[in-house]
């Protein structure tokens, strides 16, 4: 074996290929071949820009609820590896992970692989070894050309289609849609969960002879005062219809494109195990909002324009009433200029750190001038030369009614829950 401890593999995979991003699925296909995986199980895989995280959640609680043994895939990760891989509601552990990461090493032979790919190829081992019920495989970017897509999906999702990670999916939604429609087999159904039409994916579903349910066509939701109600079509055609459903910690949108895949599933579900599965989901930093006894805190890995949006959207329901405050930090393909001028309306300081050892860091010094342009006042503005310490400095000058805002990349958000005591999020569960 090569390394014995988790870290030590991380760190030599990162460093093994020359590219970070290098979509395509040859090279995993070939390792795949050598492996002998046994993945016979219903698959579902999730692609889409903005929901991939809140649709596997919501899938791995509502199919757990049911009684399954849930094999989840999911990327990036926010603190440990771990997440990545989660098998009956429990992270993998870092010697499985360890003995994967080896099997993998042992059968590629002398092909290159990228982070992503050493990755994905690992968790499909362990789900081999596991054999859980149903897997959830979440797509890491696009669909098409993702290691991910080289397990074939009995149901396809994709939970939405805007723009983002352009240099590598194209500079329109119908492109873009066309490579997350990829994700998709002949003959097998696709959720489009997108209410705004796709001519890319109605395209494809066309020349698969796929049975396409589409939110706003096949199947939809309306929100009463404390619950909602959705309609669409079970596995058989009919239709259904579930009332008075408890309100989810995600997006509703999010949570009517579950609904409509698990109807198709192969696996029964019945409508208590969904309704349960509703009221357990939890997912970290998707809109999250915490009440800590210090002030509230609202963690959000929004990062493109249409999750901006939504974002400034969900700052205007917020619970406090005193000050607003952010600290933002993305990666420097974003183009987020544009959603920024209906935040500053939302935001009372924003606080722009720097991420060292993130080179794809956006230099605060541009983002500053991303918000000036937008209309925010320069005394809004802070440059903190570090997160951790100015973090503990902005934290203790808020009071319980004020909230603060940590929102743009995995790794701000990340940096953020790192740098604040952890008694913080344990006491804001009780």
């Amino acid at each position: 074996m090569r390394f014995v401890q988790l870290q030590d593999w991380l760190q030599w995979i990162e460093a093994q290929h020359p590219r970070e991003i290098d979509l395509g699925l040859e090279r995993v296909a070939a390792v795949v071949a050598q492996m002998n995986l046994s993945l016979a199980m219903p698959v579902i895989t999730v692609a889409g820009t903005n929901g991939k995280g809140s649709c596997v959640a919501l899938l791995s609680a509502v199919l757990s609820a049911a009684g399954y043994r849930v094999g989840a895939y999911t990327s990036p990760h926010l603190l440990r590896y771990n997440e990545r891989v989660v098998i009956d509601g429990q992270q993998v552990s870092d010697a499985a992970l360890v003995a994967a990461f080896d099997r993998v090493d042992r059968v590629r032979g002398d092909t290159s692989l990228s982070y992503f790919e050493f990755g994905t190829l690992a968790a499909l081992q362990l789900f081999s070894d596991a054999q859980p019920d149903v897997l959830v495989l979440e797509v890491g970017l696009g669909g098409r050309l993702d290691a991910v897509n080289v397990v074939d999906a009995d149901i396809a999702i994709i939970s939405s289609v805007d723009l983002d990670h352009e240099a590598w999916l194209g500079n329109d939604r119908e492109a873009i849609a066309k490579e997350k429609a990829g994700i998709a087999r002949r003959g097998r159904p696709l959720v489009f969960g997108d209410p705004r039409r796709c001519e890319a994916v109605l395209t494809l579903a066309e020349a698969l002879q796929l049975p396409l349910y589409q939110r706003g066509v096949d199947f939809d939701f309306v929100r009463e005062a404390q619950c909602w109600d959705w309609r669409g079509r079970s596995d058989a055609g009919g239709d259904a219809h579930l009332a008075a459903l408890p309100l989810p910690a995600v997006m509703l949108d999010n949570a009517a494109t579950v609904i409509q895949a698990v109807q198709l599933l192969s696996l029964p579900v019945d409508e208590g195990a969904i309704r349960q599965g509703l009221t357990a989901v939890r997912i970290a930093a998707r809109g999250e909002y915490l009440q800590l006894r210090e002030h509230g805190l609202l963690l959000d890995v929004a990062h493109n324009p249409a999750a901006l949006a939504h974002l400034s959207e969900q700052l205007a329901e917020l619970p406090p009433t005193g000050k607003v405050v952010a600290v933002f930090a993305v990666m420097a393909d974003k183009h987020v200029a544009d959603s920024l001028a209906a935040l500053i309306a939302r935001i009372d300081h924003w606080y722009l750190p720097p991420l060292p050892g993130v080179p794809r860091a956006m230099a605060p010094g541009v983002l500053r001038e991303h918000l000036l342009a937008a209309g925010a006042a320069e005394t809004a503005v802070s440059q903190p030369s570090e997160l951790a310490e100015s973090l503990a400095a902005i934290r203790a000058e808020l009071k319980a009614d004020d909230c603060l805002v940590v929102f743009g990349s995995f790794f701000t958000v990340a940096a953020a829950m790192q740098a604040m005591p952890a008694t913080a999020f344990v006491e804001s569960l009780h």
